[in-house]
């Protein structure tokens, strides 16, 4: 397999997966800021022209960062970040999509919409910039919302971690770099973030994985 990275927070999120899994994925990096995502070499791989992508052994091509995620667990279901039941893995990918569709796509778009308008708009098409701040607006507040819905757990998903968590902490890393930090009165997400921090996975948030087999392991 061969995995390709880039900037941001998308590939933030397989990189940590595959890290907490032991995996080191062989890493081909996609220059974003210089459009190559864009062009026709990884619009072949990923027709949506976002990173990252993960080319099977097949040679086909899959990409969206929960989808990755599901195909590595699927390969190595130990340590379990999705679940090792019908019941853990329902109860991971609802926070998941709780956690993406509440928050993380209103933070992205109201950043694309205004500090990253200019990389943003020869891209894709954009909400309005008067969009923006109503956009970051929601984001805080479904932050708060899930500050008091998980208060008193250790993770989102009780005292399992999984990939719930490595989504939202990658995205929260980021907004912290674009204005959009975890509110001052989210007591339990900043306690969280500091637990998940922690991690020696968290350390994959610099830099793709050096180049080798999907089999190693730690």
């Amino acid at each position: 397999m061969k995995f390709y990275n880039s900037i941001g927070p998308n590939p933030h999120v397989v990189r940590m997966f595959a890290a907490e899994k032991g995996l080191s994925l062989d890493t081909v990096n996609v220059d974003l800021l210089a459009g190559e995502n864009r062009q026709a070499a990884h619009m072949a791989r990923n027709p949506s022209g976002t990173t990252p992508a993960l080319e099977l052994d097949t040679g086909k091509f899959i990409a969206e960062i929960t989808v990755i995620a599901d195909y590595l667990e699927e390969l190595h279901p130990t340590p379990a970040l999705i679940g090792s039941t019908p019941e853990e893995r329902a109860e991971t990918r609802m926070w998941t999509r709780r956690i993406d569709l509440g928050i993380l796509e209103p933070m992205t778009n109201g950043f694309r919409a205004s500090e990253g308008r200019g990389l943003f708009e020869p891209r894709m098409k954009l909400v309005s910039p008067e969009a923006a701040a109503e956009l970051k607006a929601l984001a805080r507040h479904k932050l708060l919302w899930l500050d008091k819905e998980l208060e008193g757990r250790q993770f989102v998903c009780g005292d399992r971690f999984t990939l719930a968590d490595i989504l939202l902490f990658a995205f929260m890393a980021f907004g912290a770099e674009i204005g959009q930090p975890i509110p001052d009165e989210a007591k339990w997400l900043k306690a969280w973030f500091e637990r998940v921090k922690a991690r020696p996975s968290a350390a994959a948030r610099a830099r793709g994985p050096r180049r080798g087999s999907t089999r190693s392991r730690r």
